[in-house]
């Protein structure tokens, strides 16, 4: 499903970084597998899928056999705006077994800045076009007033022409192959191996569930809101012989921005630290997540109400509320927890009138026991490849400068976070919008267990050679030759600094990843030379 949807998509976000997620479902709206893409859209599906449904009920939408159906509505489908969710029945014999849903990111659905996420917004309607449950194909025919209805309110139609499409072939793949195994085994072999699979994930996440200690683990960090203003996420995990709770009371309330994350969002982070506890060698369905149970208070950040935007909740929440999880089960099973990573997407959104970009950017890994972070690459939220240079220099009026490692970015430990990264664009062109939403400028990447914080980000405009740094969340108007330096966060170091072993830090040196000055100050080795860079 995932590689069709690629193949067809028309837009670089989604053909070159997959910036899309696909699963089936039984009938009654269980999970049944999914594919290895983007966690904070995976952990959303079933619940939004359960959503779609009950609407389609309530509405009078049958989802007879050739039909497919469209949302965007975040309070709906989970996510944000962006992700527009395509779902369709699948049939066996006249009788309907089960569901593929896939979700994808559309770089432009209209608002106020190109790229359709802006920090200004102060409603879900000011983000761009919104959508409940629509008919997208009945009887197999595409309904050109939906192709229409999301194509007119899009900077760039013709992509949600194709992306539309691509997402209606991922489907179309997936109903095949599901009636080609119940074609081949029989309907009753498909439902025990389904029931078996379900019940085969739910023992071994016991199991897994053993290994942590008992017990109520808490935790606090903050997000940074417009203005210097700090939001408050609060956890309480409760560890014990029926399953995990998970209850966020106390997390500041919902915001006039679009920090806040739909409940989608905020249950997708718990599945998703959970599983990477756990164990990925566990069957991510149904029955691996039936004994977690999430409360959050209505009307707080992680559970807000209509119409509240929720553009960036998605994409900067959620990477905090991974975090934050994290912390609170390092109390439980700490040689599995790391510290934390960049903590952030690093949105870039660049466009005119007529044209849209987008693409987020790596950071740093959190170090955690026995192994170091990983630099530069999309952390725990998302999953996502970069863009491609050459693919945005032939097709958009934007140049990439820079594009390296953020040397001494990551937080020291015996086992050290990872490096950010540094990524410049230069607008071509007159009258460039440009949009940054990121995350951990002022409260750094923490380290854990005597681990160093990491480096926090830092955004600059380079005008006519001379920079000047700029709030990380924020829209600017760029003339050509005037560039944005994105230097993202760095990941949070893992134990005491002083059981680094010399050659690691020699190492790290050779590659440039540190400096000298770093390794003094950082590990106490004084007297080493920084090589020159190889060209």
């Amino acid at each position: 499903m995932g590689i069709a949807l690629r193949n067809a998509s028309y837009s670089p976000n989604i053909k070159e970084r997959m910036d899309h997620s696909a699963a089936l479902f039984d009938e009654s709206g269980r999970l049944l597998a999914q594919a290895e893409h983007i966690p904070v859209h995976l952990g959303s599906l079933p619940w939004g899928l359960s959503n779609t449904i009950s609407y389609c009920q309530r509405e009078g939408m049958e989802l007879t056999e050739g039909s497919m159906v469209a949302v965007n509505n975040p309070y709906i489908s989970g996510t944000h705006l962006n992700d527009v969710t395509v779902v369709a029945p699948v049939h066996a014999g006249g009788r309907l077994v089960g569901f593929a849903a896939n979700k994808a990111h559309h770089s432009d659905l209209g608002g106020e800045v190109p790229g359709s996420i802006s920090i200004a917004s102060r409603t879900l309607q000011a983000e761009g076009f919104v959508t409940d449950p629509v008919y997208l194909m009945r009887g197999g025919e595409f309904l050109r007033r939906t192709l229409s209805e999301f194509s007119s309110h899009s900077r760039t139609p013709n992509e949600r022409l194709g992306d539309l499409r691509a997402q209606a072939a991922a489907n179309l793949t997936g109903a095949r192959r599901v009636s080609h195994l119940i074609g081949r085994y029989g309907l009753a072999a498909y439902r025990d191996a389904a029931d078996a699979s379900f019940d085969y994930s739910s023992r071994m996440t016991k199991i897994r569930l053993r290994a942590m200690k008992r017990g109520v683990f808490t935790a606090q960090d903050f997000l940074e809101a417009p203005g210097g203003i700090d939001v408050t996420l609060k956890v309480a995990v409760k560890i014990s012989s029926g399953g995990i709770d998970v209850d966020y009371a106390g997390t500041d309330g919902q915001l006039d921005s679009p920090l806040n994350a739909v409940m989608g969002v905020t249950l997708s982070g718990v599945y998703f630290v959970v599983r990477a506890l756990a164990g990925d060698d566990i069957p991510a369905n149904h029955g691996a997540f039936a004994g977690i149970r999430v409360s959050a208070p209505v009307g707080c950040l992680l559970n807000p109400t209509p119409p509240h935007p929720v553009g960036a909740g998605n994409v900067e929440t959620s990477q905090r509320n991974a975090d934050l999880l994290f912390r609170a089960f390092s109390g439980a099973i700490p040689e599995r927890c790391p510290a934390a990573s960049g903590g952030s997407m690093n949105n870039v959104m660049i466009g005119g009138p007529s044209w849209a970009f987008y693409e987020t950017i790596g950071v740093g890994l959190g170090g955690k026991a026995g192994m170091d972070g990983i630099d530069g690459i999309q952390s725990n939220m998302t999953n996502t490849m970069n863009t491609p240079i050459e693919e945005m220099e032939r097709t958009l009026p934007i140049q990439v400068t820079r594009y390296e490692f953020r040397e001494d970015s990551s937080g020291a430990g015996r086992f050290r976070g990872g490096d950010g990264v540094v990524r410049t664009f230069m607008a071509t062109g007159d009258s460039t919008t440009f949009t940054v939403v990121s995350e951990r400028e002022r409260h750094a990447p923490w380290g854990l267990f005597g681990g160093r914080d990491g480096t926090t980000t830092k955004v600059m405009l380079i005008r006519r050679g001379r920079g000047r740094r700029i709030p990380s969340k924020g829209t600017y108007l760029l003339m050509r030759g005037d560039e944005v330096e994105v230097h993202t966060a760095g990941g949070g170091g893992y134990g005491n600094p002083e059981q680094r072993r010399a050659e690691d830090v020699r190492e790290d040196l050779a590659d440039h990843l540190i400096s000298s000055g770093y390794a003094r100050a950082n590990y106490g080795l004084g007297g080493l030379k920084t090589p020159p860079r190889r060209k």
